[in-house]
């Protein structure tokens, strides 16, 4: 029998997406607990979905897991390992009526005692720290005043980070005090009940209301600039064990603090080795990301963020060792590790549709592995339209063409047989 695999999302983020058909494509059985239009429920590797409620959102995964009775559960992004956090504090309450459901949880993520670890950025350094792993300079800064020795100690530029943020929303790099000041008081600053509002309207994903009308600052902390390139790795883990790995250096960005859009395979022993320390002494489980920085003038990795959840690289079969997906699949049944062919023996990885949405004719569009799902029109139509959204929104921001202008230079610029050219045989 397969394995069930529950992937729990609440933003409407493409890799759960493309976790889920890579885990199918593993021998799993895979169900989604989202919100309405996610892409989770727009391909046909996942076997059910269940509603994700952005009001009720733990009783909303507490009724999924119920139902679908799984083997593994994974966040699709921060906020969902966030919600199976709440949900594992509220069982463990209940007693020995909650005990299967917190066991299921700490086998899917890791040990209990490591969920404030992923969320607090300071406390994540002073471990790396005492891992012998190396990091910049971090301090939680609780007050402007707090900001000013802050910056006076760790110097300009300071990186400023809030926590419980994602994809480059709570990060900002300052250069000046007045700058530190400003960026400080957005990011400790309580959502905005309006934006609760538009997301809840326009995309039916109510996720913001509670935090905005609860009215909760964030915890801000400053690090040191580590000037050079940045770097990732994402890892499936068992026990704190590693069992497959991927690191990359990030060659594109859709801006400064923004997510990455083209990557390159690396193999880096520095990052290898922190990775499966801070996997061991928090006793890891399931898919976890970690952000570096590699130093300009001598290449050491600085362990700068660690991510409890599904990564935009996650899915991809890159050989022994490197399939997290078949990893995974193995750690549940029990079964020997089933590694899938390559999906290609480019090292430059363009991912799809981001670095698209960056620029439509980037030139590696056609040069790296563009990783498109071809297998799935459905989920593929749904990328083409968030990047024409995308581009009309930012034109309409930059005020650069009308909307109606915009619309067909977008329309004639992301033609499919730009698609076709990145790689794929089969397109017509």
């Amino acid at each position: 029998m397969k394995p069930t695999v529950l992937i729990a999302a609440t933003s409407h983020w493409f890799p759960a997406a493309r976790l889920a058909m890579a885990l199918a494509d593993s021998g799993c059985t895979v169900e989604g607990v989202c919100p309405f239009g996610h892409p989770l429920r727009k391909v046909h590797a996942v076997a059910r979905n269940y509603r994700y409620d952005g009001l009720a959102p733990v009783r909303s995964f507490s009724a999924a897991i119920r139902a679908a009775k799984p083997q593994l559960i994974i966040p699709g992004d921060d906020l969902a390992a966030h919600h199976l956090h709440h949900l594992h504090r509220r069982e463990l309450r209940s007693g020995d009526s909650g005990a299967q459901v917190c066991s299921l949880i700490e086998s899917s993520l890791g040990s209990s005692e490591s969920f404030s670890v992923v969320y607090e950025r300071a406390t994540l350094m002073k471990l790396a720290q005492e891992e012998g792993i190396r990091v910049p300079q971090s301090t939680v800064i609780a007050s402007v005043s707090q900001l000013r020795e802050a910056a006076a100690k760790i110097c300009f530029p300071l990186v400023l980070k809030a926590d419980g943020t994602s994809g480059g929303d709570g990060v900002r790099i300052v250069q000046t005090l007045a700058e530190a000041e400003i960026a400080y008081r957005k990011l400790q600053a309580p959502i905005q009940l309006a934006r609760a509002a538009k997301r809840a309207i326009m995309d039916y994903d109510r996720t913001l209301v509670w935090p905005s009308l609860l009215r909760r600052r964030r915890v801000v902390s400053g690090q040191s600039f580590v000037a050079g390139r940045e770097a990732t790795s994402t890892v499936a883990c068992w026990q704190g064990v590693v069992l497959a790995s991927l690191h990359f250096e990030v060659i594109n960005k859709r801006h400064q603090a923004g997510p990455a859009t083209v990557m390159r395979l690396i193999d880096h022993s520095e990052m290898s080795a922190a990775v499966e320390k801070i996997a061991r002494r928090l006793k890891l489980s399931g898919v976890h990301g970690f952000d570096f920085m590699l130093e300009a003038s001598t290449g050491k990795a600085y362990l700068i963020e660690i991510n409890p959840r599904i990564t935009q690289v996650g899915h991809l079969a890159l050989g022994a060792g490197r399939d997290l997906p078949a990893a995974l699949s193995s750690a549940i049944s029990g079964c020997a590790v089933q590694v899938k062919p390559k999906v290609t023996e480019k090292d430059i990885i363009t991912l799809f549709p981001q670095e698209w949405m960056r620029d439509p004719s980037s030139a590696y569009l056609c040069s790296g592995y563009h990783d498109v799902p071809w297998a799935e029109a459905e989920l593929l139509q749904v990328c083409v339209r968030h990047a024409r959204k995308y581009h009309l929104l930012t034109a309409r921001q930059n005020r650069k063409l009308t909307p109606a202008a915009h619309l067909l230079a977008v329309e004639t610029r992301m033609a499919p047989r730009s698609l076709a050219q990145s790689g794929d045989p089969g397109y017509e």
